[in-house]
C-alpha cells in the first residue's frame, strides 16, 4: 500500500518521466510564462447573440488577484475532509513554455505545467490525494491569476484545441487520443479533456479540467498510476476550489 505522501512523490516522478519538467531555454521571469498567440472563438449571428444576452446578464469584468490572494484562495488542509494537500514545488511549475507539434495543441502542452499564453500574473499550485489510501489517484491543481480578457482567451484557446488537436509531441514525449470530456457546471465557463501519455510502455490517461471564475483560472490535472482506466478530476474538488476562489474575489 502506498501512503498518500508517496503517491504524490510518484506523481512528481511521472511528470519528470513524461518530460514535463524539461522546459528549456532562457527564463522569462519567476512564475510567469512567455506570451504567445492562440485561436479565439468566432461569434454567432446577431440574432442569436441578442437572445443569449437576454438570457444571461453581462458578466462584470474582474481584475487579476494578487499572489497573496491566490494563497488564501487555494484549497488547504481541512477544506475537504480526508484530503491531504501539499504545496507544489517551483520545479513542477516552470516559467518557460516549450513549443508543441503541432502548434494547434500548444495550449494543452502548456497546461501540463499550469502555464498559459498570455502568461499569468501569479500562480500557486498544490498536489492532493484523497481519503482512500487504496486509491492511487493524484490530483494536481493550480490557481492562475489573469486580467479577465486574458483568462477568457486562454479558455477560448483550450476549447478550440479540443476540436483541432488529437495528438501531439512535446518536450520529447508523445501524447495521443486527445479528446474533450463533459464539463462541470462551475464558475463562468469550463473546459475538460483527456490526454493519453506513454509511461514505461503503458498507456496512461490523464484528465484535465479548467474553470474560469472571473479573471482567475482554476486548473486541475488527475492521474491514477495503478488503475490507468480510472481517471477524472473529482467533482467535489472542483466545486470546493471554485467556491473558495469566488469567496476570495469578494474579499479582494
Amino acid at each position: 500500500m502506498k501512503s498518500s505522501v508517496s503517491r504524490a512523490v510518484v506523481a512528481a516522478s511521472v511528470m519528470v518521466a513524461l518530460g514535463l519538467t524539461a522546459a528549456c531555454g532562457s527564463d522569462k521571469g519567476s512564475g510567469d510564462n512567455g506570451s504567445g498567440s492562440g485561436s479565439g472563438s468566432g461569434s454567432g449571428d446577431k440574432k442569436q447573440s441578442g437572445q443569449q444576452a437576454k438570457q444571461k446578464p453581462a458578466e462584470k469584468k474582474s481584475t487579476a488577484l494578487s499572489a497573496a490572494d491566490l494563497e488564501k484562495a487555494v484549497l488547504a488542509k481541512g477544506d475537504l475532509k480526508g484530503y491531504k494537500v501539499e504545496k507544489m514545488s517551483a520545479e513542477d511549475m516552470p516559467s518557460q513554455t516549450v513549443p508543441a507539434d503541432p502548434a494547434a495543441c500548444q495550449s494543452f502542452a502548456d497546461m501540463f505545467m499550469f502555464a498559459t499564453q498570455p502568461s499569468a500574473k501569479a500562480r500557486v499550485g498544490r498536489i492532493m490525494t484523497g481519503p482512500d489510501e487504496l486509491d492511487a489517484t493524484v490530483i494536481s491543481l493550480a490557481l492562475l491569476a489573469h486580467e479577465q480578457p486574458d483568462a477568457e482567451k486562454v479558455m477560448d484557446d483550450l476549447r478550440t484545441a479540443t476540436k483541432n488537436c488529437t495528438a501531439y509531441e512535446h518536450a520529447d514525449s508523445k501524447y495521443r487520443d486527445v479528446a474533450a470530456l463533459p464539463t462541470p457546471k462551475a464558475g463562468d465557463e469550463a473546459v475538460s479533456y483527456k490526454v493519453v501519455g506513454l509511461i514505461e510502455g503503458q498507456k496512461t490517461p490523464m484528465s484535465f479540467t479548467v474553470v474560469r471564475s472571473g479573471s482567475t483560472l482554476a486548473a486541475f490535472y488527475s492521474i491514477n498510476l495503478l488503475k490507468p482506466k480510472k481517471f477524472g478530476v473529482p467533482a467535489e474538488v472542483v466545486e470546493a476550489q471554485v467556491k473558495k476562489v469566488e469567496k476570495a474575489k469578494q474579499a479582494a
